[in-house]
């Protein structure tokens, strides 16, 4: 059994695939990818028993056969041939290319596990990397909360939404109606690997699959429930700014250098037609910045992370940014030109 391929092409394959593979594991066959190739077409796969990764790619020969992915893909990356031959004899898979050798141990083919069975009941198109950018900064890195550790992909009513909070702030974007669609908890580990451009989805009870023409990814979903998000967004907040939101994010930016790791607090003080950003470290200085904002209402301040501020103002879409305010203490609405909206928790400062 043996296989003809492009070296540009297993090696692209192979780094795709990667993505999913764990080489520190106790499980040694997690370590390998699964190699199946027929019909001119060689099929890629790779998995940690939670995501499975396949990638397709154009071949001549045959091959059934299990090894080391990461020792592969660093073999393929580095050969200096254009093609590459694989070929398998009992239990070793021999690589070459130009004047190159090498012989790598297998594994059983029967061994690798699968995540790919089952019936998957919802079905439908969507370009889910373009809906899930501005939120996937929201999700949360705290384990403990295990739900909030992906993205939260539903039907409210009104077309496809996705949310993701960490508790302190807040994002949710909106696409077109699919239909009747569970709602689900996307990992963030798999939220990471979903190709851009519209592709086909699928969701059973407890995973989901995104495919295109060479790519088919299939996770397992976070089983929890996600929270209650509506309830902290404000739906009366009654002071509202809006400025440009490049030169606020960064203003932002600028005057936060004088921030320590352990303190990014910023304030923001409102005035008619202005705002100005302030920030002051006992250690490290201080700094302002005025900026021209349409605002009317009467002066105030209000504090905020200013990394989560920028990462806020990131998301957005447009030249303007307005914000709606209630109270120093109460959560704060962003929202931009896309329909796109942001929440963040103010601080103390």
């Amino acid at each position: 059994m043996n296989i003809t391929i492009q070296r540009a092409d297993l090696a692209r394959t192979l780094a795709a695939v990667c993505k999913v593979t764990e080489s520190k594991n106790t499980i040694p066959i997690l370590a390998n990818v699964l190699l199946q190739a027929s019909d001119d077409r060689l099929t890629v796969i790779g998995t940690d028993l939670d995501i499975q990764y396949t990638a397709m790619v154009a071949c001549e020969g045959e091959l059934s056969t299990t090894v080391d992915a990461k020792r592969l893909s660093d073999i393929a990356r580095r050969l200096s041939g254009d093609t590459v031959s694989l070929a398998l004899d009992g239990d070793k898979l021999t690589v070459k290319s130009g004047r190159s050798r090498f012989t790598l141990p297998t594994l059983p083919v029967e061994d690798f596990p699968r995540l790919d069975s089952g019936v998957f009941d919802v079905e439908f198109k969507a370009d889910l990397a373009a809906l899930f950018a501005p939120v996937a900064f929201a999700i949360s890195t705290e384990e403990t909360r295990y739900y909030l550790n992906g993205i939260y992909l539903h039907n409210p009513g009104s077309g496809l939404r996705a949310v993701a909070t960490d508790g302190h702030k807040l994002s949710y974007s909106n696409a077109e109606t699919v239909g009747n669609l569970p709602g689900v908890i996307v990992p963030r580990k798999t939220v990471g690997l979903i190709p851009k451009g519209e592709i086909d989805v699928s969701i059973s009870k407890n995973k989901i699959r995104f495919a295109t023409a060479d790519t088919v990814i299939v996770s397992k979903l976070i089983d929890g429930s996600f929270p209650d998000y509506t309830r902290v967004i404000p739906k009366n907040n009654d002071k509202i700014m809006q400025a440009d939101r490049t030169a606020l994010s960064k203003a932002v930016e600028r005057v936060s250098t004088i921030n320590s790791d352990r303190g990014r607090a910023v304030k923001l003080t409102l005035a008619p037609g202005s705002l100005t950003l302030s920030v002051s470290n006992p250690e490290s200085g201080s700094a302002t910045e005025e900026l021209e904002v349409d605002y009317e209402g009467e002066p105030w301040e209000i504090g905020f992370n200013s990394q989560y501020l920028v990462e806020v103002l990131g998301v957005l879409a447009g030249e303007t940014v307005t914000m709606k305010l209630s109270d120093p203490g109460s959560p704060t609405l962003f929202t931009g030109t896309a329909d796109v909206v942001a929440v963040c928790m103010p601080m103390r400062v």
